[in-house]
Parts: structure tokens; sequence; C-alpha cells
């Protein structure tokens, strides 16, 4: 088998429930030896080891044991560091220095170590000791207002879009101190704030507010900066069944008002011109929305595709389960589970030619890489390990 792209890197996985899952993830889906560090008295809800949350972002890791509340348990937590290349948590700032593990410490037993602090605020600012989720990032990042379809009903996306945000951006940041390290020799401390990283995304938003100095109203699935008419996401026949369209020239508008059965609307001279339609989108977006839902959405996808108007069906995690498309490009991977059974785990759409998903490992059981880790990687004795066990140190 062919060595994949990031199989000399060691990352040591403190991080729990999304954001920092996702990072190591994607770094252990190219080949890096990912350590998940666990305790027995945490690995539940979100992170137990048995539940399909917890399998869907801890692919290809090992997964360790350690009662970190125990003086002995960070004893054994600065020799896993002198082992590994990466560190990555995503505590609040406290918790790693009221563990003597701050970077300045890890770092004098692994001087080119890349340690990664993933938290809400960051590691400074009046705000540094917040907890955050994804959904409350969002909202004070303002990207909840931005997509949500009006100022009155700030309801915004419906899943922690922020956590994964953070993840990618972490492991961005890991490849860049790799290369860095690769070059100088020297490690680094990353402070990734989730709160900026989502800041990021609404560097349109602030820019028009500046230029423009009016106030940003959420517009939906509306945008005044594309020139297409009809435009947005239409209700289609059945349960939770939907269709975006767009047509962006009068060619596609004709098309579209023939499929539908429709032809009148070109006459409308409310429907003229493309400046017209967006004018009165309302209006417009009522008439198709009663042709859509008398339709299924792929009925209403093929009709329009087949005569050059661009549409897609809003899927659903079953319709992506079955699309020819993710079929054909092997996207999913069928992963074997010793409890759970046999699993359907999302790939990467990153594909290089010495990586093989077919090398990819389920999520590990709890604590199931104990021996490897402490007896082959870190060298204790038989007698050492089964006083951390039985002290409950490694628990």
């Amino acid at each position: 088998m062919k060595r994949r792209i990031l199989s000399d890197i060691r990352v040591l996985d403190f991080s729990r429930v999304l954001a920092g899952p996702y990072a190591t993830r994607v770094l252990g889906d190219f080949g890096a030896e990912v350590i998940k560090v666990q305790t027995r008295k945490t690995a539940m809800g979100s992170d137990d080891n048995n539940g399909a949350y917890f399998n869907a972002y801890n692919r290809n890791k090992r997964s360790i044991t350690l009662d970190m509340s125990r003086p002995k348990a960070r004893e054994l937590a600065l020799k896993l560091t002198a082992i590994s290349d990466v560190l990555v948590e995503n505590f609040s700032p406290r918790v790693m220095i009221n563990w003597g593990l701050s970077y300045e410490r890890l770092a004098e037993v692994k001087n080119e170590l890349i340690m990664v602090s993933m938290s809400g605020m960051g590691q400074t600012g009046p705000w540094k000791d917040f907890a955050a989720f994804g959904p409350t990032v969002q909202s004070l990042g303002g990207l909840t207002y931005l997509t949500s379809y009006s100022k009155d009903e700030p309801i915004g996306l419906g899943y922690a879009y922020a956590d994964a945000v953070a993840g990618l951006y972490c492991a961005i940041a890991v490849l860049a101190a790799l290369e860095h390290r690769d070059r100088t020799g020297l490690g680094q401390y990353i402070d990734l704030s989730e709160y900026e990283a989502v800041c990021t995304l609404i560097g349109p938003a602030l820019l028009d507010a500046a230029v423009n100095q009016e106030g940003i109203q959420p517009r939906g699935n509306q945008s005044p900066d594309i020139l297409a008419a009809p435009y947005g996401c239409y209700k289609c026949h059945g349960e939770d069944r939907w269709c975006v369209i767009a047509a962006f020239d009068e060619t596609e508008w004709q098309a579209l008002c023939n499929v539908s059965g429709h032809p009148e609307w070109e006459k409308d001279p409310r429907f003229s011109t493309l400046a017209t339609r967006k004018e009165h989108s309302d209006q417009l977006d009522r008439l198709i929305q009663d042709w859509t839902s008398r339709n299924t959405a792929e009925a209403v996808m093929q009709l329009l595709q087949e005569a050059g108007v661009p549409a897609g069906v809003v899927q659903s995690a079953e319709d992506m389960a079955n699309d020819p498309q993710l079929h054909a490009r092997g996207f999913f991977i069928s992963l074997d589970h010793p409890v759970l059974g046999k699993t359907i785990s999302d790939g990467t759409p990153v594909k290089m030619g010495s990586d093989s998903q077919r090398a990819w490992k389920r999520a590990p059981l709890l604590g199931e890489d104990n021996e490897y880790v402490y007896r082959d990687l870190l060298g204790l004795s038989e007698a050492e390990f089964r006083f951390y066990v039985e002290n409950g140190i490694i628990g």
C-alpha cells in the first residue's frame, strides 16, 4: 500500500464535540496518526464512542484513556507530547493552563511542537473565558442574521456551520505550520478563535455597509448581486421537497415559461426584462411556486435542465445517499464497526494519487489503543501500565 501524504505526522488530539474532531479527522484522512485523548468520565453524548455523532467525526483515529484530573496523567501527557508533532485542543483557555500544559511547558519537552488552541473567542481579550457553541458564535458573528429571511426572523442556519468552518481553518493552519517547520525547524503556537473565523465570512457585507453607508438586510434566498430572475428555492409536491431555480437570461426565462406551461408569463409587462423580473420577484416567485408545488422536485429539475434552465433538487440525506454522481466518485465509504455494525461514512472531495480511502479505519472504541500507545510508543513496562490502569490514571 502506498504511503499516505501525512503518514509521518502524529497528532495528539485533546479536542471534543465537532470543531476540533473535524480538524483532526481531516488530518487523519490523509494518513496522520491521530491519538485521541479521552476519559471514561466524559465519553458520553457527542463523545460516546458508540454513538453515530462520534463515529462521524472520529474515523481514522486511535483512542486512549487518560484522566487529566490526576497529576500523574499530566506527566503521561507530557511524554505523549514529546513523541508527537501536533497537539490540538478546543477547551476554554484556562483548561490546559490549569493542567500545567501551557504551550511554553509543552515546548520544553518538544521544541518543534505545533500546538493549536481552538476556542470560542481566542486566548486573549475580555471575552476569552466565554464558552461557545457553533450556533451562538454564528449569531454573534452576524452569520445568523445574514442568512435569515428577514430581520425580524433571525432563524439563520440550522446547524453548527461555524464549527465546520473553524475545523477547516485549523486543518489548513496545521498544514501551513508543518511546511514552516520543514523549512525552518521551528514549531509554533496557533491561537484560533471560532468567532473570528466566522467573522471572516461576512467581509462582503461589511464592505457593502462601509462603502454604501446603508443598513444591511437579510435577503433569504435572494441576492442583489446575482443577475438572475427567477432566482430562489421553491416548494415542490411532497413533504419538505424543494427545488432551486435560476434564469440568467431571456433564453432561459422563455424556456422556463414554456416547460411550465405558462407562455403568458412572457407577455406580462412585470416580467418582460430581467430588471422588471427582479423588481417584481415576490409576485414571480408566487407564480412559480404555484407550478412547482404541483410537481415533484425531481420532475421540475429534469424538465428545466432538459430545457437548459439551471435547476437542482434540494437533497435530503437520503437523496445524497442514493446520488449517482456521489456513488460514481466513490464518495461514500463503508466501515465495519464492532458495535454499530456496517456504517456509511462520507468521503473527502480532495483526492490524491498517493492516498486511498480503502485504508480508512472506523472510529475507535474507548481506550482501544491504550496498549499500543502506552506500551509500544511510550515504552511503559507491563507493571507500569497496570499501575496506571488499576489506579484510574489510564481510565
